[in-house]
């Protein structure tokens, strides 16, 4: 990384009330940075915070346990943590540990640099030291799809004080006060029982053990849902488009219990729902609008099953 560290205290110091930030009582001193740098996620004024989650969230950031929340796709576990660490100014780094990611691009390379006229070679951190270094939340997406090679990187630094050792440069690297650790995952550990999640793959017990909060996150109440379009689209006011959200929301349940029973092979997330709200502001047509966001994103001999769901959230309450 050539970015310069992060010029923050060692710790967060501002105490905040988490009943206003928040919703609700923590039961526990929160404390956010006084500054914002470029690492912070963006505010969204409209997240709504799941109470159990965002607790063990807090205190992942308060008290340096590592926390890992599980659950399906599109339930937003990777925003969450984000929205979170927005409200803390706490910087936040994700990493997708899709198959391409590698130990090398953890941890770092060689690379050839030019410097006085003269090609040399130098090694370049990769992102893990620099964020060890630095008051840096970091956030292992998709965790239990990564690289063996990668998971016992991982492993190194799951412990509270665990340090890195970088074997090539002979230099051991001590995490900073507030360097925190969070992943997301869609099973726990166990690799893929359901037959949903293809390329997962099971996590050694020592490693799980290592990880001191687990977290289970769900899909928003239907209520929650439809009040969190409503705040983000106001053009959708009115007694009939509150009806439409309701029944958008309906839809969008229906493929999440037909994901779940194994019937279809994709599902409408809550962005999903809100990408279909904002197009048909634009189309001003139900089907069209859904077709062209989600049914075309599906596989064609699912697109009976899924148009069978459409016509019991709408066409035929339009009958009644």
């Amino acid at each position: 990384m050539d970015k310069k560290l992060i010029e923050l205290p060692e710790r967060p110091e501002v105490k905040i009330n988490t009943k206003k930030v928040f919703g609700f009582d923590a039961g526990f001193d929160v404390f956010s940075f006084k500054e914002k740098t470029e690492w912070v996620p963006m505010v969204d004024e409209t997240y709504v915070f799941d109470e159990s989650n965002t607790r063990s969230i807090l205190a992942g950031f308060m008290f340096n346990r590592r926390v890992m929340i599980q659950g399906y796709h599109g339930t937003g576990k990777s925003t969450h943590l984000e929205q979170v660490a927005a409200r803390l100014n706490w910087p936040c780094v994700r990493i997708n540990l899709d198959s391409h990611i590698s130990r090398i691009d953890l941890l770092g390379k060689d690379a050839i640099v030019i410097e006085d006229g003269k090609q040399i070679t130098e090694f370049k951190e990769g992102i893990l030291p620099w964020s060890l270094r630095n008051p840096v939340a970091m956030v292992f997406d998709e965790y239990d799809a990564g690289r063996p090679d990668v998971m016992f990187v991982i492993q190194r630094i799951l412990e509270v004080d665990g340090k890195l050792t970088l074997l090539d440069q002979n230099t051991v690297i001590t995490p900073h006060e507030s360097f925190r650790l969070f992943a997301t995952t869609n099973t726990v550990g166990l690799g893929d029982t359901s037959g949903l999640y293809h390329g997962t793959q099971q996590i050694n017990q020592g490693q799980m053990d290592r990880w001191h909060v687990l977290s289970t996150l769900n899909y928003l109440p239907k209520k929650q849902e439809e009040a969190i379009i409503q705040k983000k689209i106001p053009e959708l006011k009115g007694k009939e488009n509150q009806e439409i959200i309701k029944n958008m929301v309906l839809l969008a349940e229906l493929t999440r219990q037909g994901f779940i029973n194994g019937d279809i092979s994709t599902l409408m997330s809550p962005r999903t729902v809100l990408s279909w709200a904002q197009n048909y502001l634009i189309f001003h047509d139900l089907l069209d609008s859904f077709s062209l966001t989600f049914l075309n994103k599906c596989d064609d001999l699912e697109k009976p099953i899924v148009m069978e769901y459409f016509q019991r959230c709408f066409e035929e309450k339009n009958d009644s």
